[in-house]
């Protein structure tokens, strides 16, 4: 009888398994038009200011920008408007409640009019949601959220209490608590119909796509079930794969979704990335090291270091986490962010994402001016970060190969014939290195400088720390 239960148990969970759809192919895709375009991550600002910087957006090339979390979330001390201080940036990743609007980024009406105006530039708006935890203080959870979910017993995992201490364990990661934050139960129906319904407004308030905070502490069907658990299925129903209660994700094929799943061991990147795009987390941790080092020497920033199609990833040069958390990479100066966002923008996989940080911010003092809901500082408009955007687009078609000086201080990254960037990240020097430009003199957008390309080799000088594009 015993043998027979264990044998009934696991063709049940096989028969789930095989029940739950993936995307065609194995692999999720963003939509097309998105391949070759360029995210503004407007980090802190509000509705409002993105509303007004549209025009300066949208000139400088961005075809999408992401806004901090819009859902009502924790009121820190007095309600503080401070990036780090009595505001603290991370009160954005602390919900409370899944409406739209809060204190630190403004109403559901200011979103709409933010949205409504993006569109008319043709620029998509991605939303940062976080479905993983609650706020700190689960006492700030409204009565709202519980009774949606059917009560403080149904709101966490049974193991949500306990702070995650192996990150490769796969039961821990998804079902433990992520820094402290109490992690939620994303497997009850009642949270995910309750969620989707957020996500679904989102969408018919203008919203063009997402960014799942946290996604590889949301568990995978294979992954281990939480004793509250009958299935890991979050994920096919918030990506539109499943519905729940007769609800399912709106104008799925149109949106442009990834989820930040940082790479690590056991990290299960292939099956993440049937439901949505991911991040390439290491690939970014390799460019920083050459931009610190300001030398390619030893890295490899030719391969993606990721086991998804490198066509759906979102790179950067540095997150908000990575900027952040410890200022891991607050010591890069914006002429450094420069040379490593033209390498992002410049190579034809990947969809690059740019950090807006604060106003006023330097290596010296990274939190700037400090104040939440202001525009960022103005290097997201920098000529040099204008031309890399501008000829992304311009080079969509074209095949990518690089080459490296022999210092390894300078990469050249070439479209096809008819496109070359130049990332200097030593000294002025003097390049020769091989491309398929046609022979003639040519003029970099950036500078003006001029560029030689004789029997296969272009020839000219590269500034310090800078950058050169020249497209024909």
């Amino acid at each position: 009888m015993r043998r027979y239960n264990l044998w009934a148990v696991a063709l049940s969970m096989m028969a789930n398994l095989w029940a739950i759809p993936f995307p065609a192919f194995g692999q999720a895709k963003f939509p097309e038009r998105h391949q070759h375009g360029t995210i503004l991550h407007a980090f802190c600002w509000s509705f409002n200011t993105i509303r007004e910087n549209l025009p300066a957006i949208s000139k400088a090339g961005y075809t999408m920008v992401q806004t901090s979390p819009a859902n009502k979330c924790y009121v820190g001390e007095e309600g503080g408007m401070e990036i780090f201080g009595k505001g603290k940036w991370y009160y954005h990743y602390q919900p409370v409640e899944w409406s739209i609007g809060n204190y630190q980024l403004g109403s559901e009406d200011d979103f709409r009019a933010m949205t409504s105006e993006a569109h008319k530039y043709g620029i998509t708006i991605l939303v940062d949601v976080l479905p993983n935890h609650t706020a700190f203080d689960t006492s700030a959870v409204t009565e709202e959220f519980l009774s949606a979910v059917g009560g403080y017993e149904n709101l966490y995992h049974a193991n949500g209490m306990n702070p995650i201490k192996n990150y490769d364990d796969r039961f821990e990661c998804t079902t433990g608590g992520v820094g402290g934050l109490p992690d939620v139960n994303t497997e009850n129906p009642l949270f995910q119909y309750y969620f989707l319904t957020y996500v679904n407004r989102l969408i018919a308030d203008g919203a063009g796509g997402f960014r799942y905070d946290t996604a590889k502490h949301i568990g995978l069907p294979s992954d281990p079930l939480d004793e509250k658990s009958s299935r890991n299925n979050f994920w096919p129903v918030a990506l539109g794969l499943e519905p729940i209660q007769g609800q399912t994700l709106s104008n799925r094929d149109e949106l442009f979704i990834y989820g930040e799943v940082l790479q690590g061991k056991n990290v299960k990147e292939r099956e993440y990335s049937r439901y949505m795009g991911l991040t390439a987390s290491e690939y970014g941790a390799q460019l920083r090291h050459a931009l610190t080092n300001h030398s390619f020497k030893g890295l490899d920033l030719v391969s993606w270091h990721h086991k998804a199609d490198p066509m759906h990833l979102v790179t950067w040069v540095e997150s908000h986490d990575t900027y952040c958390n410890e200022g891991e990479s607050s010591c890069l100066t914006d002429a450094q962010i420069r040379c490593g966002w033209t390498l992002l923008a410049a190579r034809a996989s990947g969809v690059p994402l740019f950090l807006s940080r604060p106003e006023g911010s330097s290596p010296e003092n990274r939190w700037g001016n400090n104040r939440i809901g202001k525009r960022g500082n103005s290097n997201f408009l920098h000529p040099t970060v204008v031309a890399a955007n501008r000829f992304r687009q311009a080079m969509a078609s074209e095949p990518e190969k690089l080459y490296f000086s022999k210092d390894s201080t300078v990469v050249e990254v070439a479209r096809g014939s008819r496109g070359v960037a130049l990332i200097n990240l030593g000294e002025e020097q003097s390049i020769s290195l091989p491309t398929a430009l046609p022979d003639g003199k040519y003029r970099d957008a950036v500078h003006g400088e001029v560029f030689q390309v004789v029997a296969g080799r272009l020839i000219g000088t590269v500034g310090k720390e800078d950058c050169y594009l020249i497209s024909i």
